[in-house]
């Protein structure tokens, strides 16, 4: 992807995860990312700390998180995400770490890169590129 930049996405969880299982498609695609900067937003990172079974899997974690650039909950990413739950928990169950995710996208007007798009899909605002 010559001449791609990446700082324009911010990477959803599930990619993380799968890239931190070994997932062939996810490890190369943070490893493309690594061209420029991976950005992830701090919820994220929270969800994958609390996914760590071991001072071993937390070591590699911190590692990881090395070469990330961390985007912050600020209010307005608090405000939309607060929307976003009240538009779409009710009919597609979207849940708060998820609207929190979407809200940071949209806030830095980035585009969230996710194996799950149902999730996020109904949001008209987000943009979103399904990888692998």
């Amino acid at each position: 992807m010559e001449g791609t930049t990446y700082t324009n996405r911010v990477i959803d969880t599930d990619i993380l995860i799968d890239a931190m299982n070994g997932i062939v498609d996810a490890v190369a695609f943070l490893e493309e990312q690594q061209m420029a900067e991976i950005q992830i937003s701090i919820v994220s990172a929270m969800e994958l700390i609390a996914g760590c079974r071991n001072k071993t899997e937390m070591t590699e974690l911190q590692r990881f998180f090395q070469k990330c650039t961390f985007l912050p909950v600020t209010a307005t990413i608090s405000q939309i995400a607060y929307q976003l739950v009240e538009s779409f928990y009710l009919s597609h169950g979207l849940i708060m770490a998820d609207a929190l995710i979407a809200a940071t996208a949209i806030e830095h007007d980035l585009t969230l890169y996710t194996r799950n798009t149902r999730h996020f899909r109904m949001i008209p605002e987000l943009k979103i590129n399904q990888h692998y």
